[in-house]
């Protein structure tokens, strides 16, 4: 989806509409949740913080997300893939990955396929999507930001490793701004340059994940689409509007978030053995402190009991903290199913 949480608002309110939208909080410690393509002109990003946003868009409005619009939105459009096919790996609210092998709807390419299923969302929705067409979701996940907005595009098994020879590795999926450096610093930049380089010496600097560097860099994906990926984990978090340092007003802030996974693990009945704190400071450092049960969390308290048993770990603090989470993981596997749009 093309700026799925800002395009929605954008929608739903038509005085948003061609100005540029920030969802989130524009508070001093609000985070960018999505920009409008009008806020993304002045260098506005998802994850930038609200004051660094402001500051490159004088203009720009700050809208509270309203995440179970953008969940009921999502479920109208999974229901408009599954029209075309059964074989749907959700990545996120926003994105997913479709094997249209079987061509259930008769219209003979996945172009074709493509461009149907993003006009059943611009009518049914009134919001605009973006895909990209390959043999792998390497290189579709690729191709569907080469035309965005509300666009498409493919990549043919002729034109793959080519394609993928002039591309700049920070758009590689799995290469963050930390490898990207590293590579940068071997002489990597392209993925020319990384298929100039054996698996020995990928093996050599990058360990583990050598191997997928050495396929995409030909162009090689072999990771099928999962339509029953699972869910591994339910967590959430709070930033404060100001740093936390008295222990009741973070305890409490704990049972909060501890209060919201609950209720998504009951709501599912899917209870897990690992209990994870995470904390992070007023300078920005983070920890996390995690507790491994020998059978799953199933009752409220004793889920409060062993949040509270973590962050206690934290004190004395020296310096408050910004924010706080809490996560529960470790769900039986003979439990699980796939979910998307939960907490």
């Amino acid at each position: 989806m093309d700026a799925f949480f800002a395009s929605v608002e954008q929608r739903d309110d038509p005085a948003l509409r061609g100005r540029p939208v920030a969802v989130g909080h524009g508070e001093s410690r609000g985070v960018v949740a999505a920009a409008s393509y009008e806020a993304r002109r002045f260098g506005v990003r998802s994850a930038m913080p609200s004051v660094t946003a402001k500051r490159r868009c004088a203009e720009l409005i700050f809208v509270p997300p309203r995440f179970e619009v953008y969940r009921a939105v999502s479920q109208q459009i999974h229901g408009i893939f599954a029209e075309f096919t059964p074989l749907i790996q959700p990545l996120s609210l926003d994105e997913a990955y479709l094997d249209v092998t079987a061509d259930l709807a008769g219209l003979g390419t996945a172009w074709a396929t493509a461009k149907a299923i993003r006009a059943r969302i611009a009518a049914d929705t009134g919001l605009t999507a973006s895909a990209g067409i390959s043999y792998n979701k390497f290189l579709a996940k690729l191709a569907s930001d080469q035309k965005k907005p509300d666009g498409q595009f493919a990549v043919t098994p002729e034109m793959g490793p080519d394609w993928v020879a002039t591309l700049p590795v920070e758009r590689f999926h799995g290469v963050g701004p930390v490898t990207a450096a590293k590579m940068k610093r071997l002489g990597i930049a392209t993925g020319a340059d990384l298929a100039d380089r054996s698996l020995a010496f990928l093996a050599e600097h990058f360990g583990s994940a050598a191997e997928w560097y050495h396929g995409i860099a030909r162009g090689i994906d072999e990771r099928p689409v999962e339509p029953n990926r699972v869910r591994k984990s339910s967590g959430s978090e709070t930033t404060f509007a100001s740093d936390l340092i008295d222990p009741a007003a973070i305890e409490r802030a704990v049972i909060e978030q501890a209060d919201e996974v609950w209720a998504w693990c009951e709501a599912r009945d899917r209870y897990g053995r690992t209990v994870t704190v995470k904390a992070k400071y007023a300078d920005f450092r983070q920890v996390t402190r995690s507790r491994t049960v020998a059978a799953p969390v199933r009752d409220r308290e004793q889920l409060h009991a062993t949040a509270r048993a973590l962050v206690a770990t934290l004190y004395p603090l020296v310096t408050g903290l910004r924010l706080v989470g809490v996560t529960v993981s470790g769900f039986p596997s003979e439990t699980a199913t796939p979910d998307l749009f939960g907490a």
